[in-house]
């Protein structure tokens, strides 16, 4: 017979009665709400899962950024372009960031992911999405031994204030951790607000961005080499403002990288 005070039988040795409280919530958890892919649904308990976030069935539909690269801004050249090693967007704009790079294209499963980490509160998707950055970091040798510090594209205060979150900061930090780089949140100030760079039409682009950036004084970015961080690439307008307010304050090289072109 059991005495009154013994453990139960299904508590190991060492096993606190607090750890089988946290077990079993993590259980019912599962069961009232299971985790599922973000993407398909599909349940993901059993199943290979990236974070447990996005099973590898959807993970691998993500379409990656592939070599040959445009020279300037990162994107996938076309056969036409291979010979002067620029895409034709880049040959007729002036951008002030010493080049780019994207992991991957703004379409599909990664369109879907971004589209939840900025637009629905999910925050959390920020260690999966940076997971993207630091496989083209590795496998396409971006130069992040010379870089001296990252910068996250800010987001004007009305704009923070509506999301409550930058994103391009989060992916900036989970890249900073992985790469033990310092990341400078407040030196680049977005001072004016500016509609939305996807609600414009190409040419409108860059003088919506024009002037909106400027640098805190004391920044103490004098001769360094700048990795700017943002979530999309799309003409450069933006990472290109911004990478002009940061050499205009002293920044020798600015390397623009974005989850996706």
């Amino acid at each position: 017979m059991r005495k009154p005070w013994a453990c139960p039988d299904s508590v190991k040795p060492g096993q606190g009665i607090s750890s089988i409280v946290r077990n079993a919530l993590a259980e019912l958890v599962d069961i009232v709400y299971p985790a599922t892919c973000l993407v398909c649904k599909t349940r993901l308990k059993g199943k290979p899962a990236v974070d447990t976030v996005i099973c590898m069935h959807c993970w691998k539909r993500i379409n990656k950024n592939v070599p040959p690269f445009c020279s300037r801004c990162g994107r996938h050249l076309e056969k036409r372009a291979l010979a002067k090693n620029i895409c034709p967007r880049c040959i007729r704009s002036s951008l002030h960031f010493d080049r780019a790079f994207s992991a991957c294209t703004y379409e599909g499963v990664a369109k879907e992911l971004i589209h939840a980490f900025k637009y629905r509160g999910k925050q959390h998707l920020g260690l999966t999405l940076s997971r993207l950055m630091c496989q083209c970091i590795d496998e396409y040798t971006v130069p992040i031994d010379v870089i001296d510090a990252i910068v996250p594209v800010p987001l004007h205060n009305s704009r923070l204030r509506e999301r409550e979150f930058n994103q391009a900061y989060l992916l900036s930090r989970h890249i900073g951790e992985r790469y033990k780089k310092e990341v400078i949140n407040s030196v680049l100030i977005r001072h004016r607000p500016t509609p939305p760079q996807a609600e414009l039409e190409e040419h409108r682009r860059l003088m919506n961005v024009k002037g909106s950036f400027s640098v805190t004084r004391n920044s103490g970015i004098q001769g360094k080499n700048i990795l700017l961080i943002d979530d999309v690439l799309t003409t450069g307008a933006t990472c290109s403002e911004a990478a002009h307010a940061l050499k205009s304050s002293g920044a020798h090289i600015v390397f623009a990288m974005t989850l996706a072109h």
